[in-house]
């Protein structure tokens, strides 16, 4: 190994129902069809030096997925995001690609920005619900996990949680898509957007009668002046500059 570069990639359209395993073996996939020198891992059974940090659930779409490899000669990142993006299926869609110069990238993912679009939902019945979540000191939900049925708080881990109306949605004038935003920090247990829809139901009753559409617009370091995510990827573009 003599590079490690971080890869930011979004997960559009159908491919929001890929496993992350799938991802990651797609990834391979494209990585020998793009012929990039990924390093392998020493030992009897050697695989390709590429990590995986806070990975979106299936079915969520997200435009901030990252992934960093390490590669065995020097790669030109803007040449290699070009390289990538091409070997991988639609969908699978490589945004950004740099050096990594300083610290682990798994740290600085402190929070994700979401975006919940709610189709059908009421505006009014949405921000009452958000105004009663966010006045909660706790709001216990519980999940079906790998070690069975867990309680846990969804409120403590929402930095902001806000609703907007979309007045541009198909179904005419009359149909109504409500759309939640939400900065959640990554704790552990992990709160999901579905987690904190859960809340809404618990503490107002607020139960949309579709199904969501769940995108993670972001995740970064917790911004204090913006109160959303920064890019986790900026402290190595400013360790390139020294």
């Amino acid at each position: 190994m003599v590079q490690r570069l971080r890869v930011r990639y979004a997960k559009r359209g159908r491919l929001r129902f890929t496993s992350h395993r799938d991802i990651s073996r797609a990834v391979e996939r494209a990585v020998r069809r793009a012929d990039i020198p990924v390093a392998f891992s020493a030992g009897f059974s050697p695989h390709p030096r590429i990590s995986y940090a806070g990975a979106a659930p299936t079915g969520v779409a997200s435009e901030a997925e990252y992934l960093e490899i390490a590669v065995t000669r020097i790669c030109d990142p803007q040449a290699f995001r070009v390289a990538l993006d091409t070997s991988l299926p639609p969908g699978l869609d490589v945004v950004d690609v740099v050096e990594a110069r300083v610290g682990g990238l798994a740290d600085r993912l402190e929070c994700s920005l979401w975006e919940v679009r709610l189709p059908g939902a009421d505006p009014g019945v949405a921000e009452g619900a958000v105004k009663e979540f966010m006045a909660a000191a706790e709001v216990a939900v519980e999940r079906l996990t790998k070690k069975g049925m867990r309680k846990f708080d969804a409120r403590g881990a929402v930095e902001s949680l806000s609703a907007d109306q979309d007045d541009h949605v198909e179904g005419g004038p009359n149909q109504s898509c409500v759309i939640l935003r939400m900065v959640v920090r990554h704790e552990t247990p992990a709160v999901r957007p579905d987690d904190v829809l859960m809340g809404l139901r618990l503490v107002a009753d607020f139960a949309p009668p579709s199904p969501p559409s769940v995108t993670r617009l972001a995740q970064g370091p917790l911004d204090a002046l913006t109160g959303e995510p920064a890019d986790p990827l900026e402290a190595d573009r400013v360790g390139g500059d020294h």
